[in-house]
């Protein structure tokens, strides 16, 4: 208590924050299972309101809300705005009614980007061209302008044009909606999920004037995960408070539970503390509680600080 209570008062004059995690030792054990689960839940609902927000904002549509949630987690820190508006522009529908062909699925993800615009011509190009101009007049595609996205500066990895490739890929022959998102219960079903590999064509073509590729056809294990975690799982939180089914709830919690842990500056000081992080589904509770707590010192209503002072 006393060790405690020294810790608000330095962080009041200015420590560093997190320095509170010294004391997660001193936590009984099944109450921090208890602390880590109330954490967790607490983020799963965050961003499940964001996803209800998407939903209404997709009228009312679950499939695109699933299609918008997912460009956006796809565009990460350097392209989730652009990204977000390509998917009011190409829709889940769209892309599911045309979903034989991988010509039809590049050039409306590739055209109604605008992306087709930064490369040359050659025969592949060309068709992808034509093949835009006439989906853009049957579904009335206004095209985004290339220069919305950025470009330079990212890992290659993360290039818009290898990300809409992959998910062209992915969505190939396949019912790419809500219900594939639902049934993604386990990390290794995820995987699976996001496993459409592009094409060689565009290993060696996705940056313009530049010979460098990369060695992957399809999103990696590290992708994948972040889309369990920042993806299917909200989605699944998001749906069953919808639909009031805890089985779905449950499934959210199972997958976070599948899922390696992570690893970044949030969750470091508690495993540095000595903190054992078993999973995902204990990494967002650190997570949760380095950004919404400890990096805005709101201490005196810290679920850990009230462990620490014995307060239930």
């Amino acid at each position: 208590m006393a060790a405690w209570q020294h810790t608000i008062e330095s962080l009041k004059r200015g420590a560093t924050h997190q320095e509170c995690c010294v004391h997660i030792q001193g936590v009984d054990a099944l109450e921090l299972n208890v602390l880590l689960s109330h954490l967790a839940i607490e983020r799963l609902d965050r961003k499940a309101r964001d996803i209800m927000r998407t939903y209404m904002a997709c009228g009312e549509s679950w499939n695109e809300c699933f299609h918008s949630t997912l460009l956006g987690v796809l565009g990460g820190m350097d392209n989730r705005a652009p990204m977000l508006r390509l998917a009011e522009r190409v829709t889940n529908n769209m892309l599911m009614r045309e979903n034989s062909s991988i010509v039809k699925l590049e050039a409306l993800l590739l055209g109604g980007a605008g992306l087709l615009d930064i490369y040359g011509d050659d025969d592949y190009l060309r068709l992808l061209r034509e093949e835009f101009g006439h989906l853009a007049a049957k579904y009335n595609i206004m095209p985004m302008m290339a220069g919305e996205w950025r470009l330079t500066g990212i890992y290659p990895h993360n290039h818009p044009t290898l990300r809409l490739t992959q998910l062209a890929a992915c969505i190939l022959n396949r019912d790419f909606t809500m219900q594939s998102a639902l049934a993604a219960k386990t990390s290794s079903a995820v995987y699976n999920l996001f496993g459409g590999e592009t094409s060689d064509y565009w290993l060696s073509s996705f940056i313009p004037q530049n010979t460098h590729s990369v060695t992957t056809y399809r999103m990696g294990h590290l992708k994948s995960d972040l889309l369990g975690i920042n993806l299917i799982a909200p989605m699944m939180h998001a749906y069953s408070a919808y639909t009031r089914n805890s089985n779905t709830a449950n499934d959210a919690i199972h997958l976070l539970e599948s899922i390696a842990a992570e690893s970044n500056k949030f969750t470091k000081p508690w495993s540095m503390a000595g903190l054992g992080i078993a999973n995902a589904f204990e990494s967002q509770a650190l997570i949760q509680l380095s950004k919404e707590y400890c990096s805005t010192l709101r201490c005196e209503r810290c679920p850990l600080g009230r462990c620490l002072r014995g307060e239930r």
